[in-house]
């Protein structure tokens, strides 16, 4: 779908964008192909797609895919949707049924893959479903206001995709990214990467949506660890010592854990990982980090 494409379209519908919603549309044929081959979509893959707005990128899934799952919460775009692929909005209830079931046709005839169409808030509906996406793909033009939390959900534990392919604001890209030591290293740094290996990332230029949003933008590729480098048991813990840590980033971590256990515990641990009691938490690896969670759960 071009840019002329796109404009015409919207204004044949009478759609105004809405920024909250972060409404920008990735229209560049170029980005979206390279959001696709980082996706390395096989014919058997499951797809879930969060905000296709006008449907470029599932149109370039369905494709490749063997099942895709879009989720959107404008309800003027699912009713585009369905009338461009030919498939009506299912709802939560129903959807265990159909993703069990065999490929639903479309009306386009070179289009083979299952697909569908839920209406409703992602984030949402991540948190209220609590499904099993072990064995699916992440692909989306993520909606910007809550990308970070879509996707700290959607990463915890033994549930979470095999790989997560998200276009997103450029500097949550680089915490995703990030090591220790450095300055966009922090919470979402740790609660993504304690699941995820960062693999790969690229920048998309402004121009590439419509409308042109204020911010920079980039594509992450993600990829779920194969050896888990926590305990599902010690999850909380690792939580709360991140957020904890963080709560005030120049303040000594040590002195901010007192918070939530003794001092005299907490004197221990950080000896025994030889981690200097006037450490800050920027400083701490992600291993580091799992060490003292394992510390300070005993």
């Amino acid at each position: 779908m071009t840019l002329t494409e796109m404009r015409s379209l919207l204004a044949k519908r009478d759609i105004q964008l809405t920024r909250s919603l972060g409404q920008n549309f990735l229209h560049d044929g170029n980005q979206l192909r390279r959001i696709v081959d980082k996706a390395e979509i096989m014919p058997a893959d499951k797809i879930l797609e969060i905000g296709p707005g006008l449907g470029p990128l599932t149109e370039l899934l369905l494709e490749k895919a063997g099942e895709v799952l879009a989720i959107e919460m404008d309800a003027r775009l699912v009713d585009f949707l369905c009338e461009r692929f030919g498939t009506e909005e299912r709802n939560a209830d129903l959807l265990t049924g159909a993703l069990a079931g065999p490929p639903e046709k479309t009306s386009e005839p070179n289009r083979s893959s299952a697909f569908h169409l839920l209406h409703d808030d992602a984030l949402g509906f991540l948190k209220r479903e609590r499904r099993d996406w072990s064995d699916w793909k992440l692909v989306a033009n993520l909606p910007y206001s809550v990308a970070s939390p879509i996707l700290v959900e959607l990463a915890a534990g033994p549930r979470a995709p095999k790989l997560m392919v998200a276009t997103l604001q450029l500097e949550v890209a680089k915490r995703l990214m990030a090591q220790a030591d450095d300055h966009n290293y922090g919470v979402l740094t740790l609660l993504v990467q304690i699941d995820f290996e960062p693999r790969d990332w690229f920048k998309i230029p402004p121009e590439c949506f419509f409308p042109s949003p204020d911010v920079d933008s980039a594509c992450v590729c993600l990829v779920r660890r194969e050896t888990p480098l926590l305990p599902e048991n010690l999850r909380a813990t690792f939580v709360k010592i991140v957020k904890r840590g963080f709560s005030q980033r120049r303040k000594m971590m040590l002195k901010l854990l007192k918070e939530d256990w003794p001092e005299e515990q907490l004197s221990r641990a950080f000896a025994e990982l030889k981690i200097s009691p006037q450490e800050r938490a920027e400083k701490l690896s992600l291993e580091q980090f799992v060490s003292l969670s394992e510390k300070l759960s005993s």
